[in-house]
C-alpha cells in the first residue's frame, strides 16, 4: 500500500503540473499577476497530496512593501508558506541548478542572489526592491540553512542587508518585516516529539531522495505557521537592530508552538 500512495501522489502531482504549466508560462511570459498566484495553487496541491496539513495563527501583514523573515526547517517549507500566501522566495543562487526544485523555483519566479559577488549586490537589490514595490511578498531565510525543527538557528544579520538596502528605494522609504515561525508539530495527529521531528525536518547532510520518500511514507503532518506583529523598517535604520527583533519574536512563536501552547498573535 506504501507503494501505491507514493506512486499515485507522484502521478496526481504530476498531473497537477502539466495543468497549471501552460498558463504559469503564459503569465511569465506577459508578466501577468496571475504568475504571483497560479505558483499557491500548485502548492497547496503539494500540501494535500503529500498529506501536510497547514495551521495559520496570526494573521498576514495587509501593507506593503512586505518581506516575510522565517525560520528554516525543511524544503516543505517552500510549500507551506507557499500555500499560505502568494510569495517569492530569495534563494542561493546555486537552487536554480537544483533538480526537480530549480525548475520549479524558477517558474515561481524566484529572486536568484550570489552572495559571494558584491558586485552583483546593487542589481539584485533592486530586483528584490523592484518586486516588493510591485506588491509581490517576498520571503527570506535569514538562518541561512535549515535547521533540526526543535530550534531556531543563528539568524544572520548580514541577510537582513536585502531589506536594509531595498527600503531606500521603496516608495515610503521603508519595508515591513514580518516575523514568521513554522513548527512540525504532529505526525498521524499525534503529537511529535524531538526524536520524531527530523521526520519533518531537512537539515543539509540528509539526502533529498530519502528524506523524500520518508515524507511520502508517513503522508500525515501537521505544521503550525505563526504571524507575528510587523516590524517597520526604515531606510536608515540597524539592520542588526531589525535581526534582534525579528529573532526574539520568532523563537518565542516557535517555542510556543512546540511546546504546544496557543499562540497569541497580539
Amino acid at each position: 500500500m506504501t507503494k501505491l500512495r507514493i506512486a499515485w501522489v507522484l502521478v496526481a502531482l504530476f498531473v497537477v503540473t502539466l495543468v497549471l504549466l501552460p498558463f504559469q508560462l503564459i503569465g511569465l511570459a506577459f508578466d501577468l499577476k496571475m504568475r504571483r498566484r497560479i505558483p499557491r495553487y500548485w502548492h497547496k496541491s503539494a500540501c494535500w497530496l503529500l498529506g501536510i496539513r497547514i495551521h495559520v495563527h496570526g494573521r498576514l501583514e495587509t501593507r506593503r512593501p512586505l518581506m516575510l523573515a522565517s525560520n528554516h526547517v525543511s524544503w516543505k517549507d517552500i510549500l507551506v508558506l507557499g500555500a499560505v500566501a502568494d510569495v517569492v522566495f530569495i534563494a542561493k543562487a546555486e537552487v536554480a541548478k537544483w533538480p526537480i526544485f530549480g525548475p520549479l523555483a524558477r517558474l515561481q519566479k524566484s529572486i536568484f542572489v550570489v552572495r559571494e559577488e558584491k558586485r552583483r549586490t546593487g542589481e539584485q537589490v533592486n530586483e528584490i526592491a523592484a518586486r516588493m514595490n510591485a506588491g509581490e511578498i517576498v520571503v527570506l531565510f535569514p538562518e541561512g540553512t535549515t535547521s533540526d525543527g526543535n530550534r531556531l538557528m543563528e539568524v544572520k544579520s548580514s541577510l537582513f542587508g536585502a531589506a536594509a538596502a531595498a527600503a531606500p528605494h521603496t516608495a515610503e522609504k521603508l519595508v515591513h518585516v514580518q516575523p514568521v515561525a513554522i513548527a512540525y508539530t504532529r505526525v498521524h495527529g499525534m503529537a511529535m516529539g524531538r526524536f520524531h521531528r527530523p521526520i519533518a525536518a531537512w537539515p543539509g547532510d540528509i539526502e533529498m531522495l530519502p528524506h523524500l520518500l520518508g515524507v511520502l511514507k508517513e503522508g500525515a503532518l501537521d505544521v503550525d505557521v505563526a504571524l507575528g506583529e510587523a516590524i517597520d523598517f526604515r531606510a536608515g535604520d540597524n539592520r542588526k537592530h531589525l535581526s534582534q527583533k525579528v529573532t526574539s519574536r520568532m523563537r518565542r512563536m516557535l517555542i510556543r508552538h512546540l511546546r504546544g501552547r496557543e499562540y497569541d498573535a497580539a
